[in-house]
C-alpha cells in the first residue's frame, strides 16, 4: 500500500499584512499624492504667463514658472511630462535592487532625497529632481508582492509563489539603508557598462523579456487595444495640463484650475464606475469591451468637441461634463482587454507595457506638442478642437478591435505555473514532522 506524506499545517506561511483592502488604500493614497503633484504643475500652467509689451513700449512682467524662466508653451509643456523620466530611469535599477533589499528601504531613500531636493535647492534643480526622483510607480511595481489572482498557485504554496530567482530579501538591519543609498549612486554606471556581478543574469532576464514582448506584439487584440489607449491618453494628458489654461482664455473663468479639477474628479469617478457596470451588464467579453470602448469614446468625443464650440460658459460645462463621463467609462473595459487577451503568466507584463506605452507615446509628448500647436496658431479654441478630434481616432482604432478574432485566456494555466505548483507539492522522503495517510488502492 502506497503512502503519501502530507506536511504540517504549521509549515504554511503566515498571511501577509498587505491584505487586498490595505493595498487598495495604499495605492489610492499614492495615486492621490501623485495627482496632487500633477495638479500643482497644471495649476502653474494656467497661472503662468510670458511677459508682454505693447506698441507704446509698456511691458507687463510674466507670472509663474513660465514668466520667471521666459518659457514658451512648448517648453512649459515639457514640465508636465518631466516626471515620467523617473519611471524610465528607475525601472531597470529598482528591478535589480528589489531582489537584494527590502522594498520599504528603497521607498524611504526615495522619499528622503525628494524632500531634500524640494527643501534646499532652487527651482531649476527642483525641476530635474522632480524628473529623476518621481519614482513611486517604478518602485512599487517591482517591490510589492503580487496579490493572489485567479488561476495562480494557492497562497499556502510558498514555493509556488516565490521562485528562487525572484525572492525579495528582507534587509532588517538599519545599516542596509546606508548600503542601499551608496548602491543607488554606484549602480547606474555598472548597469550601463555591464560591469556588475549580475551582468550574466541580467542578460538572461533580458532575453526572457524579449521573448515575452514578442508574444505581446504578435497579439493583434493586445496591440489594437494599446494603440487606441495611446491615442486616448494623448488627449487626456493634454487636457490635464492645458485644459485649465484653455478654459481660462476662452471663457475667462475665475478659477479655471479648480473648475477643471472638480469636473475631472466627479466625472472620472462616475464614468469609471459606469463603464465597469455597463460592461458587466453587457456580459463581459473582449468583443463587448471593444464595442463599449469605441462607442463611449466616440460619443464622448462628440460632446467634448461640441463643448469647445459653445460661446457660453454654462453650455461648455454641461457638454464637457457629459463628454468626460463618457470618455472615462473606458477605464474598466480597456484594462479588461489587457488582462483577458493574455495568459495569466503574462498579465503583469501586459499591464506594465500598456502603462509604459500610454505614457511614452501618449501623455508625455502630448503636452509639449499641444504647446507647439498653440505657439503656432495662437488660438486656444482652435487648439482644443484639434486636440479633441484625436478622440475620434481612438474610437476608430477600438472599433477595429470588434472584428478581430479574440480568445479569452483569463482562465488558462501557463506551463510554467503548472510545473511550479507540481514542484511545490513534492516533499523529501526523509523530511520530518509529517503525517502519513494511506492512499486508497487503485481500482482495477
Amino acid at each position: 500500500m502506497a503512502r503519501v506524506p502530507i506536511g504540517d499545517e504549521d509549515a504554511a506561511p503566515k498571511p501577509s499584512w498587505f491584505t487586498p483592502k490595505r493595498l487598495l488604500i495604499i495605492f489610492c493614497v499614492i495615486n492621490m499624492l501623485n495627482y496632487v503633484d500633477r495638479g500643482a504643475i497644471a495649476s502653474n500652467g494656467v497661472n503662468g504667463s510670458l511677459s508682454t509689451c505693447t506698441d507704446s513700449g509698456i511691458c507687463t512682467s510674466g507670472s509663474g514658472i513660465q514668466g520667471d524662466f521666459n518659457l514658451n508653451n512648448f517648453q512649459d509643456g515639457i514640465l508636465s511630462s518631466a516626471f515620467m523620466v523617473g519611471l524610465l530611469v528607475a525601472s531597470p535599477i529598482f528591478a535589480s535592487l528589489a531582489k537584494r533589499y527590502a522594498g520599504v528601504n528603497i521607498i524611504i531613500i526615495q522619499s528622503i532625497v525628494t524632500l531634500k531636493v524640494g527643501d534646499h535647492l532652487s527651482w531649476r534643480y527642483a525641476f530635474w529632481g522632480e524628473a529623476i526622483l518621481m519614482l513611486p510607480f517604478a518602485v512599487l511595481g517591482f517591490v510589492m508582492k503580487p496579490l493572489q489572482l485567479k488561476g495562480f498557485a494557492p497562497a499556502e504554496s510558498k514555493k509556488a509563489l516565490a521562485p528562487v530567482e525572484t525572492v525579495v530579501y528582507e534587509a532588517e538591519a538599519p545599516s542596509e539603508i546606508l548600503n542601499l543609498s551608496i548602491e543607488l549612486i554606484l549602480f547606474l554606471p555598472s548597469f550601463v557598462y555591464g560591469r556588475s556581478n549580475g551582468a550574466f543574469n541580467i542578460l538572461n532576464q533580458f532575453s526572457r523579456f524579449l521573448k515575452d514582448m514578442k508574444v505581446l506584439l504578435i497579439d493583434k487584440v493586445y496591440v489594437v487595444n494599446v494603440l487606441g489607449y495611446i491615442a486616448y491618453n494623448f488627449v487626456i494628458g493634454a487636457y490635464s495640463y492645458w485644459g485649465p489654461k484653455a478654459g481660462y482664455n476662452i471663457y475667462h473663468m475665475r478659477n479655471a484650475d479648480l473648475m477643471f479639477g472638480g469636473i475631472t474628479i466627479v466625472c472620472g469617478i462616475l464614468g469609471t464606475l459606469a463603464g465597469g457596470y455597463v460592461l458587466d451588464y453587457m456580459t463581459a467579453t473582449i468583443s463587448n469591451a471593444f464595442k463599449l470602448l469605441s462607442g463611449a469614446t466616440f460619443l464622448g468625443a462628440i460632446f467634448c468637441f461640441s463643448a469647445f464650440c459653445f460661446r457660453n460658459l454654462y453650455g461648455f460645462i454641461v457638454f464637457f461634463s457629459i463628454g468626460e463621463i463618457l470618455v472615462f467609462a473606458t477605464q474598466g473595459p480597456v484594462n479588461y482587454v489587457c488582462l483577458h487577451c493574455v495568459k495569466p503568466s503574462m498579465r503583469p507584463l501586459s499591464m506594465a507595457m500598456s502603462t509604459v506605452s500610454i505614457h511614452i507615446f501618449g501623455d508625455v509628448p502630448s503636452s509639449p506638442l499641444v504647446g507647439v500647436l498653440q505657439d503656432s496658431v495662437n488660438n486656444w479654441r482652435e487648439t482644443a478642437l484639434i486636440l479633441t478630434s484625436i478622440l475620434f481616432l481612438a474610437a476608430g482604432i477600438w472599433f477595429a478591435g470588434i472584428f478581430l478574432h479574440s480568445v479569452d485566456k483569463f482562465n488558462e494555466a501557463s506551463e510554467h505555473q503548472v510545473a511550479t505548483i507540481e514542484r511545490s507539492n513534492m516533499r523529501p522522503l526523509l523530511e520530518g514532522n509529517k503525517t502519513e495517510i494511506p492512499e486508497s488502492p487503485a481500482e482495477p
